[in-house]
């Protein structure tokens, strides 16, 4: 049987042994993007990193193909990691093991080298896992809290009467919560994201992708902390139901718009700061003489 034909059959029976394994694991993965709008921008990460790696096509049936037998100690570790998962009832375990079992399939099928020219499509994919629970926690209330006080500065410099009491704003007309839906993680997840492919496609540079991601998240902040300024003042001049329903959402949006603008010219100025190096032609070789 030719080579290719022995890598494609392999590649197959890998490809159906992957989903039959993990199948419940993918359907509940699937849910969770369905139901928690702070992740639904995981129905876009499988098909952006299947189009990074049809990307490198060329590059990838260039290489040589080496399997490595070290690849099965990686598919031995995720499946342990699965089983452990589980049992303990931890998805976030039995999600990155997905990972982990693509990583050792890889190399234990094509090698090092297909490995490391499609490590960026496989390391996107953690985008479309949730965070654990204990770490989200952890991320959401600070956020909260940084949210009610850039809300509360910004009405107290106004000349607005406003009190704070954790992320609770109290103003003379009404009173807001700073919920969880209102604390920034759903847009700072989303603005990472798109930092992360915006920056991939916009500049090659490692440190200047590296320093665009980073970016989303101050930007993130910010953007959700003018969104919660701008519901108190619309609470305070046109009354409570300026800040609930329709306008509440709508301005959700607009922010986010809002925010990604502002990091696209945070991407502009950090080009200009830093600008590529531009590669001289070779010389061209001396005419020969007669």
């Amino acid at each position: 049987m030719p080579s290719r034909a022995k890598l494609t059959a392999a590649t197959a029976l890998l490809t159906c042994a992957f989903a039959g394994l993990y199948w419940p694991v993918i359907r509940k993965l699937v849910y969770d993007w369905s139901t928690d709008e702070n992740y639904s921008h995981g129905f876009l990460i499988v098909p952006l990193a299947a189009y990074l790696a049809w990307e490198r096509r060329d590059r990838l049936c260039a290489l040589a193909t080496r399997p490595n037998a070290f690849g099965l100690l990686i598919v031995a570790g995720s499946l342990v990691m699965l089983v452990a998962g589980l049992l303990g009832a931890e998805l976030f375990l039995t999600r990155i093991s997905m990972l982990g079992m693509l990583v050792g399939g890889i190399l234990f099928v094509l090698g090092w080298n297909h490995l490391k020219a499609l490590s960026f499509p496989v390391a996107v994919l953690l985008l479309m896992i949730p965070i654990p629970s204990i770490i989200f926690n952890q991320i959401l209330f600070p956020l909260q809290l940084l949210a009610s006080r850039v809300g509360e500065a910004s009405l107290s410099t106004a000349g607005i009467p406003v009190l704070r009491e954790g992320n609770v704003i109290i103003l003379a007309n009404t009173t807001l919560e700073v919920a969880e839906a209102c604390s920034g993680i759903r847009s700072l997840v989303s603005l990472l994201t798109l930092a992360i492919v915006y920056g991939y496609f916009s500049d090659q540079r490692v440190g200047i992708r590296l320093a665009i991601a980073f970016a989303a998240i101050p930007v993130a902040i910010i953007a959700n902390g003018v969104r919660v300024a701008g519901t108190g003042f619309a609470a305070h001049y046109f009354g409570p139901a300026a800040a609930q329903g329709f306008f509440h959402t709508f301005s959700g949006w607009l922010v986010f718009v809002v925010a990604f603008l502002l990091l696209f010219a945070v991407m502009q100025l950090i080009q200009r700061l830093v600008p590529p190096i531009k590669r001289m032609p070779p010389l061209a070789a001396p005419a020969a003489q007669i």
